[in-house]
């Protein structure tokens, strides 16, 4: 065995019971990795190691690919590589070109409409989050009903405000803020 040369043992499982053993395969391990015969310390090794043990040969399948052949190979993952590419982006462009014409069928509409009835349709806003202070932070929801509102419902704070362009009857205000705590706010 030359000097340099690392023991190739393998640790014999069975022999370890105590942490006494434990300590003497550590102390094996670290220490004496390039113990020969004559190390003072080799019969420590050969207790727990199996001593000598035949270095594994490293076996290849047979045939092995030719460079040319792997490269074929990797061409072939790339193409197709490309190809699911290509067709995800074609998906991707049938999609948007479907969206555009939704969302632009529906501006035809709204523009329809508008001929018809002389206004466009009425759309519900909501609205904000604001920020006020250092740390205060308030958000308010506001629902209209488009056109002119006359007043709107709210509870709590007034946090919800819920626009409308007919003032409700006063027994239907009177409900509400009864069962339901909302309260009725002319528009000024």
């Amino acid at each position: 065995m030359t000097e340099n040369e690392p023991l190739n043992h393998k640790l014999d499982v069975s022999k370890i019971q105590t942490l006494e053993d434990v300590k003497n395969v550590f102390e094996c391990m670290n220490l004496y990795s390039y113990a020969e015969e004559d190390h003072e310390k080799y019969e420590l090794l050969k207790e727990y190691f199996t001593i000598p043990n035949e270095a594994q040969e490293l076996k290849f399948e047979l045939p092995r690919k030719s460079l040319e052949e792997i490269s074929q190979e990797l061409d072939e993952k790339f193409e197709k590589q490309i190809e699911d590419v290509e067709y995800k982006f074609a998906q991707l462009k049938h999609y948007q070109e479907y969206q555009y014409n939704q969302k632009f069928n529906r501006i035809i509409e709204n523009f329809e409409y508008a001929k018809e009835h002389g206004q466009f349709l009425p759309k519900l806003t909501y609205s904000k989050l604001t920020a006020t202070g250092s740390s205060n932070f308030t958000s308010s929801l506001v629902i209209k009903s488009g056109g002119k509102e006359v007043g709107y419902y709210t509870f709590g704070n007034g946090y919800l405000k819920y626009y409308m362009d007919k003032k409700p009857t006063a027994i239907s205000r009177w409900f509400m803020n009864k069962l339901l705590d909302f309260r009725w706010v002319d528009e000024k």
